[in-house]
């Protein structure tokens, strides 16, 4: 049986193994996926890799008391066995109060997540690209440091009430790091896409060896308030700090930043610049999710915060029930509309400023302003006069995604760009913000 099942096949295999069950309630979950990888460092491939995973996780209940197991073996005396466990578990289980039971069949909408450009890569379509990139890192005396990842795959979930989800998605990830050869200049660029048709390997690499070269004998100056230009890599780190916490119940709770006193959450306060929109779609052809959340709530196109105002948090089926209002599942996937300046142009209005490439080891300082530290790299950059003068020595920053958005100047066109804290694909434009803290130096390039 191949890894990867049609929506047909992933149907007929979870209808078997409902009828197994003999719980209340049962809902059967399945995933299977190709990756595919290709790593190099000092500018020699050093693994070449892929892996494939299914599984199967199987949910009973009898009443309010659930168990789940999991296995990966997918013959009748395993899918029985598996279904078996998970009962076993549920009858040893306490009562969950906050159980749900499971859903009614719903209607999702159609998404284009796959694509067959990015499930046909192969091994020398791997070598190939990275072959690209290597030659030009070499052409200048230059050291990379890149990984290249590729994967498909599916997921599906029925239920005993007859309902039935299926998605299926491909993706392809490239990330780059160059350094001189005296270890003092370094660049990095990410890129991430679902139609590896659109990854132009050379293009990414040139974009590091600028910053790479461009960065060698950083000076140093000193840390304050500046205005910054934030590439889409460095932004994309600290709003989903931002995203994270779009949480009802930890709002209603008290817990986040999104409490308010009295136990009520900011859903209706202005909290950013009115020029920020942040808003999920699943079927936005840029960043295609799945169009059904884990417990199998569509998800639906929705603004989360519009023209700075907060419209919507995240309900659990549990919180919604306790609150009155519809459940709203954690989106899968998030954009936030940008505007039209471009790079040069942020560059070019900027009388003293920083340009920063990268932003990494983001750490939480203080949950309910969302002030986060971490550090500038691979390529920090002043600005005079509407010129990149030299680059600088990096910086410790921290700062609150909050703050930075009420400290927009100006927006540029959103671009798809993976976090580098959490591997997870955003579309996020790049950003002028004043008043950005940098709070000490850093020696690290």
């Amino acid at each position: 049986m191949s890894i990867i099942l049609t929506e047909e096949e992933a149907k007929a295999l979870l209808k078997k193994v409902l009828s197994y069950s003999k719980a209340d309630e049962c809902e059967a979950n399945i995933l299977g996926e190709t990756r595919g990888n290709i790593r190099y460092a000092r500018n020699e491939v050093s693994t070449s890799g892929a892996l494939t995973n299914q599984n199967l996780s199987v949910q009973s209940a009898f009443g309010k008391k659930v168990g789940v197991a999991t296995i990966d073996e997918f013959d009748d005396a395993s899918l029985e066995k598996v279904v078996r466990r998970s009962e076993e578990l549920a009858q040893l289980a306490p009562e969950n109060p906050e159980y749900m039971g499971v859903l009614a069949p719903q209607t999702y909408t159609k998404v284009n997540g796959f694509f067959d450009s990015t499930a046909n890569i192969n091994p020398a379509t791997r070598a190939d690209a990275v072959a690209k990139s290597l030659a030009l890192v070499k052409a200048q005396k230059l050291i990379g440091a890149g990984f290249l990842e590729d994967q498909q795959g599916y997921n599906a979930m029925m239920n005993s009430k007859g309902l039935f989800a299926y998605y299926k998605s491909a993706n392809v990830n490239f990330s780059l790091t160059v350094r001189t050869e005296d270890g003092t200049g370094s660049g990095y660029v990410i890129k991430g896409y679902s139609d590896v048709n659109k990854l132009d390997t050379a293009a990414a690499t040139k974009i590091a060896i600028q910053k790479s070269i461009g960065s060698k004998g950083a000076k140093a100056l000193e840390p304050g308030k500046y205005t910054v230009i934030l590439e889409p890599t460095a932004a994309a780190v600290l709003l989903e700090n931002l995203y994270f916490d779009m949480d009802a119940r930890s709002a209603d709770e008290g817990r986040s930043f999104f409490s308010k006193a009295g136990g009520k959450s900011k859903i209706g306060d202005k909290i950013v610049d009115e020029r920020v929109t942040i808003f999920s779609d699943p079927s936005n052809p840029e960043l295609p999710s799945s169009p059904w959340s884990g417990e199998g709530l569509p998800q639906e196109k929705l603004a989360w915060i519009d023209k700075g105002v907060v419209k919507n948090l995240s309900y659990s089926r549990y919180w919604a029930s306790q609150k009155g209002v519809k459940p709203i599942p954690y989106p899968s996937n998030m954009i936030m509309l940008g505007g039209t300046a471009s790079l040069d142009e942020m560059i070019k209005s900027t009388q003293r400023g920083i340009l920063v490439t990268k932003l990494w080891y983001i750490r939480s300082v203080d949950p309910q302003t969302l002030l986060l530290t971490g550090l500038t790299r691979d390529g920090t950059f002043y600005i005079e006069n509407g010129k990149i003068k030299h680059p600088i020595k990096n910086f410790r920053f921290n700062e609150s995604p909050v703050i930075m958005l009420n400290n927009l100047e100006m927006l540029g066109k959103p671009e798809r760009v993976v976090s580098t804290e959490s591997n997870i694909n955003y579309l996020v434009p790049p950003m002028k913000i004043r008043e950005f803290t940098f709070s000490s130096l850093s020696d690290a390039v």
